[in-house]
């Protein structure tokens, strides 16, 4: 099985979140990237556990610059195959989706995986993009995959249940909790992913649609107000008067 495992980088979540240019662009002075957790714990490791139990190749792919290969080796050093790069500073989802596709209709590929979402913008845009690109099935929010012969077997949390699907490969599927357990990469793996191919591939003609006027960010938290737990008045007071929630 040929499997296209869609990857990115997110900073990393202890990384102090700043602005520049009038708030227009992030700035990343000091931020730490890493893979996005999504698509490292959850559809990179499913990915690799199908290889394991059926044969195959796993790449992973990445829309990004040359600052993004350190991100890419650690993929490589959980076990994937080898790697492609699109030499592309993404704007939006949907260049990120655009770019990916174009390289996936130049290779045949059985399944493509990306994780739910992205830590940082949560957009969860991308594998429903790609799928519609490459007119393939699409299924969100995956929490567990097994192949049958010719057919995907999927399952989905749904209110009050599981929903089980069925689909027949090629197709492409985001990844969500339960699908795989995260893997550390071992020393092996991490001297190997030195070596592993990483090819670089020119951006491919693409539209965004997508600009951004400012970034903001979110109102610090206000102090608490810590009440004597025999002053129920006051408490009643202040979540009607002050947090008007009664």
């Amino acid at each position: 099985m040929n499997i296209l495992v869609c990857i990115s980088k997110a900073p990393d979540t202890t990384s102090k979140i700043a602005f520049k240019d009038g708030n227009t662009k992030f700035d990343e002075t000091g931020v730490q990237y890493i893979v996005n957790p999504y698509d490292e714990w959850y559809a990179l490791v499913r990915a690799l556990e199908l290889k394991e139990s059926n044969g195959g190749n796993v790449t992973i792919i990445t829309v990004g610059t040359a600052a993004d290969e350190a991100v890419i080796r650690k993929a490589l050093a959980i076990g994937a195959d080898d790697a492609v790069r699109i030499d592309v500073n993404p704007v939006d989802a949907f260049e990120v989706a655009s770019q990916i596709a174009s390289y996936a209709k130049e290779n045949n590929y059985d399944l493509i995986l990306t994780g739910k979402e992205t830590i940082d913008f949560n957009g969860s845009q991308v594998g429903s993009m790609i799928a519609e690109s490459l007119d393939l099935p699409y299924v969100a929010l995956a929490s567990k995959l097994d192949l049958n012969g010719q057919t995907l077997r999927l399952e989905q949390e749904i209110s009050g249940g599981i929903q089980v699907l069925e689909v027949n490969y090629p197709a492409v599927v985001s990844c969500a909790k339960g699908m795989a357990e995260q893997r550390i990469p071992n020393m092996r793996g991490i001297m190997a992913a030195r070596t592993k191919p990483l090819k670089v591939v020119p951006a491919y003609a693409s539209e965004t649609y997508t600009s951004f006027e400012s970034f903001s960010l979110p109102e610090a938290k206000k102090a608490v107000k810590l009440i004597d737990p025999n002053n129920m008045d006051e408490l009643v007071s202040l979540l009607h008067n002050e947090a008007k929630v009664i």
